[in-house]
């Protein structure tokens, strides 16, 4: 038995040092000097304070702000550490409602505005956390934002565009808007 027990006890602590150590201080040292910011949070700095990250939305409902796609993290929306899709289907009851709820803030919030409102106002993302609207998300919200703010809506348009990225390296995705660097852009407006 003691000849079995001193290999496999070897074997653990190599492995462990090797896969809990070593290859997580390479990958970290890699990802450092290769995409420093993304590897330190991607994260958006304001006044010298950091107001939130690119990569995980955040929950906005005033008026003046543009809202993002809503978050299937619970209990608290966009909570990074509960990050996961509700896996309601479309036929579920409980996503139809879900949705209904969401038109209805929508509207309630925005009531003069008739114009078909884009699918990933109402829906969440993948990963409950998703950082980005459509354009044509933005613009169903550009009157609202520039009536509440009192901006003329063709420049909080030319904001849109100005935060609208293309597809990724030009092929892959759609084109999208950062809403809280949207936002940020917003209040910065004088």
């Amino acid at each position: 038995m003691k000849t079995l027990l001193r290999p496999a006890a070897s074997l653990f602590v190599a492995l462990t040092v090797v896969t809990g150590i070593v290859y997580p201080l390479v990958v970290t040292g890699i990802a450092k000097v290769g995409f420093p910011e993304a590897a330190n949070g991607s994260l958006i700095v304001k006044d010298g304070k950091p107001v939130g990250s690119r990569l995980i939305g955040q929950n906005f409902s005033d008026p003046k702000y543009f809202w993002g796609r809503p978050s299937a993290t619970s209990p608290q929306p966009y909570n990074a550490s509960a990050s996961s899709g509700s896996n309601q289907g479309p036929l579920n009851p409980a996503l139809t409602e879900a949705v209904k709820g969401r038109i209805e803030a929508l509207k309630a919030a925005d009531p003069e505005n008739t114009g078909t409102i884009p699918t990933d106002l109402v829906t969440a993302s993948a990963s409950g956390l998703d950082p980005h609207i459509s354009p044509a998300a933005a613009d169903y919200q550009i009157e609202r934002v520039a009536k509440a703010r009192q901006i003329d809506p063709t420049k909080v348009k030319a904001m849109v565009e100005k935060n609208t990225e293309g597809r990724q390296w030009g092929v892959f995705g759609e084109p999208r808007v950062n809403v809280l660097e949207l936002n940020i852009t917003l209040d910065s407006f004088r």
